[in-house]
């Protein structure tokens, strides 16, 4: 069966769609016009109340949030981008969470001031506090994942698995976004591992915009 992969050209669809692409996955992608509130319409709504991308339709099943989606996908496809061992699959919970709730917070912060806000909403002005305090936090989790990418391939191990998809999130957007991520040799590596694959380095079904 064919599903719906609802999607924009941002943060969190493009893990997803990556994911979608890596696996071959049988989706039909439905890109979303967020400039045109095209999330907030009664139809996408009745979709995901929450009206937000991504959005995964499987049948009946109307899955929300890129770290579910992603680990539906691969559970769907047999693959180990979800590890068959349950100490792995604990591990990959690890830094999905771990990004969640510190580096892509923090990142996302940085992305939403610097990249969304004049792409999305036409404002061009940062707020200086919000960005200082960004970047703040975003070195101090950029130095704990350094230090682990210092020991390991892959961020489960030796394996790639959908946690590098996650935590890697924003990394393509880092010049758009201002991330301070110089100097952190071994996440420079690690994201060049990823840029390797196609799907990662091209995930849309469409190009991407130049103003994205």
């Amino acid at each position: 069966m064919t599903m719906k992969l609802y999607y924009a050209h941002t943060m969190n669809p493009r893990k997803t769609c990556a994911v979608a692409k890596y696996l071959g996955s049988p989706v039909d992608y439905i890109r979303v016009d967020l400039a045109q509130g095209e999330q907030r319409t009664p139809e996408f709504l009745a979709l995901n109340p929450n009206g937000k991308v991504p959005l995964l339709v499987d049948g009946d099943l109307h899955l929300w949030e890129s770290t579910a989606i992603m680990a539906h996908l691969a559970v769907k496809a047999g693959s180990e981008l979800w590890p068959a061992e349950a100490v792995r699959q604990v591990e990959v919970l690890r830094w999905l969470s771990w990004d969640l709730s510190h580096f892509a917070r923090h990142g996302g912060t940085l992305y939403f001031e610097h990249h969304i806000k004049p792409l999305i909403f036409g404002r061009d002005e940062p707020t200086q506090a919000a960005v200082e305090e960004a970047n703040g936090f975003y070195k101090r989790f950029a130095t704990v994942l350094d230090n682990h990418l210092a020991q390991h391939t892959y961020l489960a191990g030796e394996k790639l698995s959908i946690a590098d998809f996650g935590v890697g999130g924003l990394l393509p957007w880092a010049n758009e976004a201002r991330l301070p991520i110089e100097g952190f040799a071994n996440i420079a590596r690690w994201h060049e591992r990823l840029m390797a694959l196609p799907a990662w380095r091209d995930p849309f079904p469409e190009p991407l915009p130049a103003a994205a």
